[in-house]
């Protein structure tokens, strides 16, 4: 097998139809659930596709199209087939360098040797067990996630009066949803002094239900013995920390928590991947290559998305660099020192992390706070100076809303001149 492609929602599709267009015909998809799609199958609101599509579809319908594409082009897939380990073996250059290990109910253990793997796992939910909330432990507190699937897929409603913490997407659109299958939604807390959901989601599933939302709030208490009865709730001051005297009781039997996704790179620790303490994934070039050649990162195990479009583009970088390199022998990137790229100022993160400096590409980055009016720039620090390469403008950004700063052929041979010699370092921040 050329290529093994670990995860079959968007980002691993996407990644397999595009290695498939690059030339590669050896391949396979591993995916853990008993259907192609990933987590879009129960994201039945629309909003999906405006950008990769330009069509405005559900979640179903956008994985639909990328699972029709793989048929099409016959890509071979194993369903309910969990990995459970990935193998790196260096000293076989002129054989298949990686081993991948699945566990399978109709075929037991199997393994697939491989040249290129494709790390496309996604994320999962924060818990209450990350937040160390304090109360009882009774029936009724639920991830906005799990909330999701239940009402969607399963048809089970969790309950009828509902309080959610945290106002990440899946929160809010999960608000409007059990407010429309008749539960009575009765607040959206949020621990920051701004919300973490995109501004169409606020108006559409918040402002437009008249769902109030509370900014730096957060719950300090939940009550209850066998099912949920109420949470305390109280303001937060700059350091997130609960403010005496403002604590608030408010009945309710049902908990959404909305606070934040995780990567999910188990897989990718064991390999020793080098990761990013930042996104919570791994680091990666421009081609979303890891620190371990011919292993490839893309979609919500690199880095948190907020929309679906750009996990296939990203994705879609990753299937072709992963084709170009079987098909060029696994030949190394050498035709440049490359450069590093890190974040400062306002710029929490980038993605990539680091640039082989051999074709044109886009940097993915997020802001740390809330920015109205200014500019992205990217600088190359040379001899301890500054030269700025290029600049964005920006009306507002976000920590939400991911940026793309496209580096284009002129900067790139400027970046390259520059870093001639030795690897370079570049720099993105706000000003």
């Amino acid at each position: 097998m050329n290529i093994a492609v670990v995860g079959g929602g968007p980002a691993g599709l996407a990644a397999a139809v595009a290695a498939y267009d690059a030339g590669e015909r050896d391949l396979i998809v591993i995916e853990r659930d008993r259907h192609l799609g990933g987590i879009l199958q129960q994201c039945i609101h629309n909003g999906f596709g405006l950008q990769w599509f330009k069509k405005e579809l559900t979640g179903p319908e956008y994985a639909q199209r990328f699972i029709d594409q793989a048929e099409e082009r016959k890509i071979e897939s194993m369903t309910g087939t969990m990995v459970l380990e990935i193998q790196y073996h260096p000293e076989q250059p002129e054989g298949y360098t990686k081993s991948v290990f699945c566990l399978s109910p109709s075929c037991g253990v199997i393994e697939y040797q491989a040249n290129a793997v494709i790390l496309s796992m996604g994320c999962r939910e924060r818990v209450r067990g990350n937040l160390k909330t304090p109360g009882t432990r009774p029936v009724g507190i639920y991830s906005a996630g799990l909330a999701q699937r239940l009402v969607n897929l399963e048809g089970v409603m969790p309950g009828k009066e509902v309080v959610i913490l945290g106002s990440g997407d899946i929160g809010l659109i999960m608000a409007r949803r059990m407010k429309w299958e008749g539960a009575d939604v009765k607040m959206v807390c949020e621990i920051m002094p701004y919300s973490a959901g995109l501004a169409r989601n606020i108006q559409q599933c918040l402002i437009d239900q008249n769902i109030p939302l509370h900014l730096s709030t957060t719950v300090v208490n939940i009550h209850g013995k066998d099912r949920l009865e109420g949470v305390t709730i109280a303001a937060v001051d700059e350091k997130r920390q609960p403010i005496p005297g403002t604590e608030r009781y408010v009945s309710c039997d049902t908990l959404l928590l909305s606070v934040g996704l995780l990567p999910e790179n188990e897989l990718s620790r064991a390999l020793s991947v080098e990761m990013d303490p930042v996104t919570g994934g791994p680091k990666v070039d421009e081609d979303r290559e890891t620190s371990i050649p011919g292993v490839y990162a893309c979609g919500n195990v690199l880095h948190v998305h907020d929309i679906v479009d750009f996990v296939s583009k990203e994705s879609t970088i990753a299937g072709e660099a992963a084709a170009r390199q079987i098909a060029s022998g696994n030949e190394e990137k050498t035709a440049s020192k490359g450069a590093l790229i890190k974040a400062a100022g306002n710029v929490r993160y980038t993605v990539p992390q680091h640039a082989s400096l051999l074709n044109p590409f886009s940097i993915y980055c997020r802001v740390g706070q809330p920015q109205d009016e200014g500019k992205f720039t990217l600088k190359a620090l040379v001899n301890g100076e500054e030269k700025v390469i290029l600049t964005k403008k920006f009306v507002r950004a976000v920590p939400s809303e991911m940026a793309e700063i496209p580096v284009n052929e002129k900067q790139l041979s400027e970046i390259r001149s520059l870093f001639a010699e030795e690897e370079g370092q570049l720099v993105l921040t706000t000003e």
